[in-house]
């Protein structure tokens, strides 16, 4: 039998992200498994607002932390978790680095990620986290895309 106690639920709170989560949600609900929600906070592509911020990286993390279990909780108010336990977790570093590192060591069955769906120049030079993830990570991934993308072939 498939051991399914936790599942990681990597978010960006884009709309990419948001695509992923009734996924996590309804397989974390099926096997009764923990929903650890991360989002790494990438100091090398800090939010704009930083730079508006007077003070250190650190100090703008722990502002970050504050507002951190409320941006969560909004990021899933449209969807029924139930009883589902929801473990969120900010992290600073690395995204694929930081969550490939999370869910090793803290034992996820699972990791539901959305991808952005880039293709051509755009992934060459964001690369893909998603796909990081998938070659990197100790378990299996479910990468999930938007409903509405639309895939065109190369001509």
């Amino acid at each position: 039998m498939i051991k399914m106690d936790k599942i990681l639920l990597p978010t960006d709170f884009s709309e990419h992200s948001k695509a992923a989560a009734p996924y996590a949600v309804d397989i974390a609900s099926r096997y009764g498994a923990e929903l650890h929600i991360i989002h790494v906070f990438d100091e090398n592509a800090l939010d704009p607002l930083y730079f508006s911020y007077s003070g250190t990286v650190g100090e703008y993390f722990d502002k970050v932390k504050e507002g951190f279990d409320s941006e969560v909780d909004s990021f899933l108010s449209d969807i029924d978790t139930g009883d589902l336990t929801i473990v969120p977790i900010l992290s600073n570093g690395n995204p694929f680095v930081e969550i490939v590192r999370y869910a090793k060591n803290n034992d996820i069955d699972m990791i539901i990620i959305g991808t952005h769906g880039r293709t051509g120049l755009s992934h060459m030079l964001l690369g893909s986290i998603a796909e990081k993830v998938i070659r990197k990570a100790h378990c299996p991934v479910l990468s999930v895309r938007r409903a509405d993308f639309e895939f065109i072939p190369p001509a």
